[in-house]
């Protein structure tokens, strides 16, 4: 480094739980406060202050480690390294992830950056990846350690430096983007200096580029929507590999179908491609994303008119071939929860709620807009207290939404459903999306009478003073258990303070 000494970093020990305040003053102590504005103003919180996620640094690790030849090396506390690599292999990570451990010491003697760099040097190898990706946790960003300073390549092999810390990004969804825009920027100005790689399929036709992570059928359906108007999809965003991104911007129209990726919008924008917001789900969702692409992207009227009479009435029969009659409040952090509960209007549910992790973006203002002529309540920044009382108040006939809120719909006898493991692994846009999220819908409902006969079962059990293996009544107190672990303390003091002395 340069010598001189980074500023005293927080408790190592505390990790992000030593307060979003603390860190957040101590990262721009210690020269963070350019990358923390950038953060809040990016992704901006809410009234609460941030909703309920796992570490936002999830996201861009799964964005790293489903990127072919893709490195990616953590720095940040053991505990958080080991949670993050379990979760990504959990959710089916198949490569090793890279950590530099460090401790107070290394931390504040700035050797922990030359850990990392020592690190980055054995790793980036051309034969082996075209890319290593670096991530700062919470306590090294807190503490300064200065990844910018890393170099931009090594021996072709580019590097890329992040901050993803718990007190800077709200949640992993976001996290998402914050990986996905320092890569596209990188590729940007590659581009803008010089030829670059020719991506693995390119056709003669323009391109729109869908950003966001969604089922893999749906961009191939993406591709029919788009046909009939001369266009067809580019690599969606985040890529699969580094020469996607290319191809990403070369695209003739950008699309936010996952309205919170801020700084890949802004690399978008950066390379003079035009952005329009919402996804084509169900028969009006699709008709006004046809209209707005192809406006976009200067074809024809009679072009898109055509696009729709041939996508428009194949949704409209899958929807009327899959009615849903049911109320329905969906909730989640994967940012599609606008799309979703505006299909399941289409086919014919009663949505009084939507609750979304991710901020209000423009991006959004076309979903949240027709919604709420309909009636419906769009709660961005929401909390798990909110969507809980939005299901209690409502008592929906299926609650779509997150872990917890899942296990209190069952408690409660609702169905319920996990939105990232049942609805994210379905297919959303096109006629396709329409009949996959109708049928599991319907399924889902389909096993109300079967709750309610397991809670009346299970009426008093496992709750207050029943809960716990082996308990059947109000646990009793040892006769004189509290003197004697009163006596206890008090010869464990009175031991410690002699050792003291």
């Amino acid at each position: 480094m340069d010598g001189s000494v980074p500023p005293t970093p927080p408790d190592t020990g505390s990790g992000c739980h030593g307060g979003r305040d603390t860190m957040l003053e101590a990262a721009r102590a210690a020269g963070k406060s350019d990358a923390m504005d950038r953060l809040m103003a990016d992704y901006p919180r809410g009234p609460h202050d941030q909703p309920q996620s796992m570490c936002p640094a999830f996201g861009s690790l799964r964005v790293g480690l489903r990127m072919r030849r893709t490195a990616t090396i953590l720095s940040g506390s053991a505990c958080c390294v080991y949670g993050l690599t379990f979760t990504s292999h959990f959710y089916g990570a198949r490569r090793t992830v890279g950590y530099v451990p460090f401790n107070s010491e290394t931390l504040v003697r700035g050797q922990l950056f030359e850990d990392i760099r020592d690190a980055v040097y054995e790793v980036a190898k051309p034969a082996d990846y075209d890319a290593v990706v670096v991530i700062n946790l919470c306590v090294p960003t807190a503490s300064g350690v200065p990844l910018d300073r890393l170099p931009k390549q090594i021996d072709g092999v580019r590097i890329i430096g992040i901050d993803v810390p718990g007190f800077g990004v709200p949640t992993h969804a976001e996290a998402k983007d914050v990986l996905a825009g320092a890569m596209l920027r990188y590729a940007r100005t590659e581009a803008e200096q010089g030829p670059v790689a020719r991506p693995r399929q390119q056709g003669d036709l323009p391109t729109v580029a869908m950003i966001g992570e969604f089922f893999p059928g749906d961009p191939p359906g993406v591709g029919a929507l788009l046909a009939p108007m001369g266009l067809a999809p580019a690599p969606p965003l985040p890529s699969r590999e580094w020469r996607d991104l290319y191809a990403a911007l070369d695209c003739q129209v950008a699309a936010a179908a996952h309205p919170f990726y801020t700084a890949t919008v802004r690399e978008f924008r950066a390379a003079g491609r035009p952005v329009v917001g919402s996804a084509p789900v169900g028969v009006e969702g699709t008709a006004a994303w046809l209209e707005a692409v192809g406006q976009a992207a200067n074809v024809s009227a009679d072009r898109i008119d055509a696009a729709k009479a041939r996508a428009l009435p194949a949704i409209r029969a899958a929807l009327d071939a899959n009615p849903i009659r049911a109320r329905v409040t969906v909730s989640g952090y994967e940012g599609s929860e606008l799309l979703v509960a505006r299909l399941l209007i289409e086919a014919g549910a009663e949505v009084p709620y939507v609750g979304t992790a991710c901020p209000r973006t423009e991006w959004s203002d076309a979903d949240r807009e027709w919604l709420q002529e309909r009636g419906v309540h769009v709660q961005y920044r929401a909390s798990l207290e909110q969507d809980m009382a939005a299901m209690r108040d409502v008592r929906p006939d299926l609650a779509v939404g997150t872990t917890p809120l899942v296990q209190k719909a069952k408690e409660m006898g609702i169905p319920a459903l996990y939105f990232t493991n049942m609805v994210s692994a379905r297919p959303l846009f096109g006629a396709a999306g329409a009949g996959a999220l109708a049928g599991i819908v319907a399924a889902q409902i389909g096993g109300g009478a079967r709750f309610n006969r397991m809670v009346a079962f299970f009426e008093g059990a496992g709750a207050g003073e029943t809960a716990g293996y082996g308990f059947n009544g109000v646990p009793r107190e040892p006769k004189g258990a509290r003197d004697r672990y009163r006596r206890a303390r008090e010869a464990r003091a009175r031991a410690a303070e002699a050792v003291g002395n």
